[in-house]
């Protein structure tokens, strides 16, 4: 008798449906919170994410349940209508954020308010730091569709090269919302990397001289300029590329927040509490979204594959070009600030920073530095929007 009860108890627990593939990804969840509670990498990003895996690898647990809906004859009508039997899942409701495209946009809201957009307008040949660091995204584009990607899909893949999780994500949910769950985690891992993956390939494509090049310091940018700047922006960019508008538009908000000096509160709400919010919510339901199912495939291993080619390549690209500017001003430039133009900020201007304080320790490269980076967010927000146009169709 006990024997049958506590049989019929294991039956209706977890363990009895647990299968190899969600205890591998639950072993995964749990290198993902080591590297982040351990090592540092991302965690405001990675914890939230590998738990959200966990969560989604439990078996029973249903936080990524669908409702179940029926079609019943309404008595008083006769009509049919359409009734919830069974609602979904908490993360479920919560991930619709994501594939209505609303929390990436949200997130750029705080990233603007968050970004000082001076070393930019200070010194303008930046932005083309930050477009040739783009690179990445079209290789890595052209190399996926060789692998036998759709182009919608290729595309997602490849904006994985910009090192911008929001744009990953809201480029992504248009085009191939069922290849979330592997993008997002390699977007956001190799942003966590960028310490680790950067200085190898600045190194190699950088002599000792290149990287010992100390710039003059920035000039001082006017308030007036910081608060023109991002309504330039945001009307150039919307009437170029309109698909790019929704984040765009909203990295410009908040950093017009920021610099007007006249709505502080909702400057630090941005920035702060809505940023954290919109944070938590973005990274449970997307890993919750790398179920065992569709998570454990050789496509989602050409996928990590591709994106670090990606991310490599940009940042080839943005080096490469900075050395070009080396040449083109005298050696006046420093081509390590290149490598900042991928949009991992501040985490790439630091790398440039380190770097180049390794050849030189009284070199000051982190403004520099910035100027590339910021215009890298720019410029893999018009990515996606020329990706979007192209395949959104």
């Amino acid at each position: 008798m006990l024997i049958d009860i506590l049989g019929k108890f294991l039956e209706s627990t977890g363990l009895a449906e647990i299968t190899i593939g969600q205890i591998v990804m639950i072993l995964v969840s749990f290198i993902l919170l080591y590297l982040a509670i351990k090592k540092g990498f991302e965690p405001l990003l990675l914890v939230p994410i590998a738990f959200g895996m966990l969560l989604a690898n439990l078996p029973l647990a249903g936080m990524m349940a669908e409702p179940v809906v029926e079609i019943v004859k309404d008595p008083e009508t006769g009509k049919l209508v359409q009734q919830t039997r069974e609602y979904g899942g908490l993360l479920y409701y919560l991930y619709q954020g994501v594939k209505l495209g609303i929390y990436p946009p949200l997130i750029f809201l705080g990233v603007g308010a968050m970004t000082d957009f001076g070393p930019l307008i200070a010194n303008p040949s930046s932005i083309l730091l930050g477009a040739s660091a783009q690179l990445g995204i079209f290789i890595t584009f052209i190399g996926a569709v060789l692998l036998g990607f759709t182009g919608p899909e290729a595309a997602s893949i490849g904006i994985i090269g910009g090192a911008d999780g929001p744009t990953a994500l809201y480029l992504t949910t248009k085009l191939a919302p069922h290849l979330l769950g592997p993008i997002a985690v390699a977007a956001y891992s190799y942003m966590a990397l960028v310490p680790i993956i950067q200085p190898p390939i600045m190194k190699a494509l950088t002599t000792e001289e290149e990287r010992k090049v100390m710039m003059k310091q920035l000039r001082p940018v006017s308030k007036k300029e910081k608060i023109i700047f991002p309504i330039m922006i945001t009307v150039l960019v919307s009437l170029l590329l309109p698909s790019a508008a929704p984040l765009v538009g909203m990295l410009m908000l908040g950093n017009l927040m920021r610099e007007c000096g006249v709505v502080e509160r909702l400057s630090d709400t941005a920035q702060n509490a809505l940023m954290n919010i919109v944070t938590i919510f973005l990274g449970l339901t997307v890993g919750a979204t790398t179920n065992a199912e569709t998570f454990l495939t050789w496509r989602t291993i050409s996928i990590i594959a591709l994106g670090l080619v990606a991310f490599s390549i940009g940042t080839a690209g943005g080096v490469l070009f900075g050395k070009i500017m080396y040449k083109l001003s005298g050696g006046k430039i420093n081509p390590l600030i290149g490598s900042a133009g991928i949009s991992a900020v501040p985490m790439a201007a630091r790398v440039s920073q380190k770097v180049g304080q390794e050849a030189n320790p009284r070199n000051f490269l982190l403004m520099h530095a910035m100027g590339p980076n910021v215009a890298g967010v720019i410029g893999s927000a018009v990515a996606a929007g020329l990706l979007l146009m192209f395949f959104g169709g």
